[in-house]
């Protein structure tokens, strides 16, 4: 089968390797499209040691099963692969199984191939209006889901239904999404990039400013670094929460003073649990984050250059999307 492997710093190939099959207990899935995601995009750039060279990258996707029992049933793949047992996983909090295993890394490869193999409990079905490029999006669509869940529901009631969030990528926007389908009415985004900031306004509909303004109960960090992370403390109205998603810094930012004497909360957030990567694809499906029209797809022999293209800043649309088989 044909794939898209990581090869070293920047250094990606789209080459044959070989076919796999479906594990034992699981389903071979046919990937119909895949997201290239800010994680992907951190191993490219050699920032991710969990994920060292060569490997196969992606676990955003959906496509359609190919033999067994769901023999042509069209899914989207939660890549999120947990034990079942342990004490996080009967409390519905999956996400923090200490044995959770993720395609994209080892043992399990990425999505960035013409197929991968799945347990049935990692598949939600996709209904047939509902083309699969699109349904690829529940992987980061879920990402913010959870965040946003998180919290919404740990602002106060007292305090303003408002947000910012930091960042405008396609975990910024869909956190934007996903706050407003959970009832914070007023949302800005903050993107420094004028040709994504310019896309968010025209065509996605979003208020999004160059920098902060003003105060806000809450804030979600889409970014992670350090800057980010000073302007969120910074920007956090006292008794506010900050939600902190992104993965782009290891530390530095953070104003650990002010966020004390001023009680504002400050979540770490990480994937999503089994229930919200179902809620956010049946949000997909009803149409609640809207028409989802902010990716575009490419066939993935051109891999190289789309990351390319992300890295250098030139690709003002939020998401780019992979075609195995174009």
């Amino acid at each position: 089968m044909k794939a898209l492997i990581y090869e070293g710093v920047e250094t990606l190939a789209y080459r044959d390797v070989p076919d796999i099959t479906a594990r034992e207990g699981e389903h071979l899935i046919r990937i119909a499209a895949v997201g290239i995601c800010g994680s992907d995009m951190h191993a490219y750039l050699g920032h991710d040691a969990r994920r060292p060279a060569p490997l196969i990258l992606g676990h955003e996707a959906a496509g359609v099963v190919q033999g067994g029992p769901m023999d042509g049933t069209r899914v989207t793949i939660n890549p999120l692969v947990t034990c079942g047992t342990c004490p996080a996983c009967t409390s519905a909090r999956e996400n923090l199984c200490p044995t959770r295993q993720i395609i994209s890394m080892e043992p399990r490869p990425g999505a960035f191939a013409q197929y991968v193999s799945m347990p049935a409990s990692n598949l939600v079905t996709v209904p047939d209006a509902v083309a699969l490029d699109k349904a690829s999006l529940a992987e980061p669509l879920a990402v913010s889901w959870h965040a946003a869940r998180l919290a919404s529901t740990a602002l106060h009631p007292s305090m303003e239904r408002k947000a910012l969030v930091l960042g405008g990528g396609a975990i910024g926007l869909a956190a934007s999404l996903a706050l407003k389908a959970m009832g914070i009415e007023t949302v800005t985004v903050v993107e420094p990039n004028p040709i994504r900031r310019a896309f968010l306004i025209d065509t996605c509909g979003e208020t999004a400013l160059p920098e902060p303004d003003g105060m806000y109960p809450l804030i979600i960090d889409a970014v992670g670094y350090a800057a980010t992370r000073s302007a969120a403390s910074a920007h956090a109205q006292p008794g506010g929460v900050i939600a902190h998603v992104g993965l782009g810094e290891d530390t530095g930012g953070l104003d650990v003073r002010r966020m004390t004497l001023q009680e504002i909360t400050f979540i770490g957030t990480y994937t999503y649990t089994a229930q919200d990567f179902r809620n956010t694809a049946q949000a997909i499906f009803d149409g609640r984050l809207g028409p989802l029209d902010w990716f575009e797809t490419r066939p993935l022999a051109d891999g190289p250059s789309a990351f390319h293209d992300l890295r250098n800043g030139a690709v003002a649309i939020p998401k780019i999307v992979l075609d195995p088989w174009a």
